[in-house]
């Protein structure tokens, strides 16, 4: 075997081994070489390796019955460390994350819709030196950074294509950071990250194919397959909000007619409530419905109509196991909770496809984007 082949089969075996203690631990040195087919030899050296670099430690356990004390392996979860970043249209939230996602530490910054490229983007390095100082954090240790936010997202080259609701077009930000940072940026859309982030922590834990649905400033998904993040050609796949409904229905924010999230986004709800009295947030919707007020439940009803077609559409062109519903409305609103699985089970979902229905609710909530993000980070940047 060439010098090149034997170098790469080292690396696999280091991964494979760095990921089994990750994902099985604790686990003993037996396990590992009965799991993986390897010489004991082999995963001593590897696990030497890995503890000589800080990922792995080794622990006493009592071993059941005999009370023999067994040498067993875990990960050190603050080894590798990344910063993830959540970034919308009035709001920052930034946090740290250990290699097994767990946000360590974390702030929430407001944003104004009308700062610049570079405004916000300073705002976001001196919020992460700020975090890092507070919390005595070496920045030796910071692998990367992850962004996510809404719209097109070039994640290869960490550009942002297109997002509505920040009005930026064509802009380099991963580069950008790094100029401002140090660090490696990796750049994606909010939804497929936060779907990461439930896969690996959160709600679809153990699911094959998961569909996540986020209802909210506006209407998207995002699908992860076999732990993976499924992009499409333009890593588009899932912006199902733009699906066009009626072609002579409202104008959307993305200049089309009659787009699905034009019935369901709050900044059309507001609209069409200011219709009947001025109303300013969708909290006084809600409490308008609850007064008994018929054009607030009529126009909440309609919205929940349109999310129950949206999970059956997902439902019929993806099939996935797990359905994970997220966003403003839904968490904010737990009340509809049971109305849309009514209106799913009773009247929207396809028959044939209700018994494999598996509907949940966000488990990480409002900081699913910003642990997504840093995991995110974890996987493109930290290499064995």
């Amino acid at each position: 075997m060439k010098k090149h082949d034997q170098d790469f089969m080292r690396q696999q075996n280091k991964i494979t081994v760095y990921e089994l203690i990750k994902n099985n631990s604790p686990l003993s040195r037996a396990a590992i070489a009965k799991r993986t087919g390897m010489s004991p030899t082999t995963v001593s050296r590897i696990v030497g390796e890995l503890t000589e670099k800080g990922y792995v430690e080794e622990f006493e356990q009592l071993s059941g019955g005999l009370g023999r004390k067994a040498a067993m392996l875990r990960l050190v979860d603050t080894s590798v460390l990344t910063v993830g970043v959540e970034l919308d249209r009035h709001r920052v939230g930034i946090g740290v994350i250990d290699v097994n996602g767990k946000l360590l530490s974390s702030r929430v910054i407001g944003r104004s819709p009308e700062e610049n490229v570079e405004e916000t983007l300073s705002s976001i390095a001196a919020e992460i030196r700020g975090i890092m100082a507070a919390e005595g954090i070496d920045p030796s240790r910071i692998a990367g950074i992850g962004v996510g936010l809404p719209g097109i997202v070039d994640n290869e080259q960490g550009v942002v294509a297109f997002s509505v609701q920040l009005g930026w077009r064509n802009v380099e930000l991963a580069s950008r950071l790094k100029a401002l940072t140090g660090y490696e940026v990796a750049v994606d859309n909010e939804l497929k990250v936060k779907a990461l982030a439930e896969h690996i922590r959160g709600a679809a834990s153990g699911s094959r194919r998961t569909a996540l649905l986020g209802f909210g400033t506006g209407v998207g998904s995002a699908l992860i397959i076999e732990g993976e993040i499924y992009r499409g050609e333009s890593n588009s796949a899932g912006e199902i909000g733009h699906t066009t409904i009626d072609p002579n229905g409202a104008m959307c924010e993305c200049g089309k007619a009659g787009c699905l999230q034009t019935y369901i986004i709050t900044s059309s709800l507001l609209l069409e409530a200011n219709k009947i009295r001025k109303i300013d947030t969708l909290e006084e919707i809600f409490e308008a419905r609850r007064s008994g007020e018929m054009w607030a439940a009529r126009l909440i009803e309609r919205a929940l109509i349109y999310i129950a077609i949206t999970i059956n559409n997902v439902l019929c062109v993806y099939n996935p196991d797990v359905v994970i519903l997220s966003g403003e409305l839904v968490e904010n609103f737990p009340e509809i909770a049971p109305e849309i699985e009514e209106l799913c089970y009773s009247r929207f979902v396809w028959e044939p496809l209700r018994d494999t229905l598996s509907l949940k609710y966000t488990a990480l909530g409002g900081e699913g984007v910003v642990i997504g993000s840093g995991l995110l980070a974890q996987r493109r940047f930290f290499k064995i």
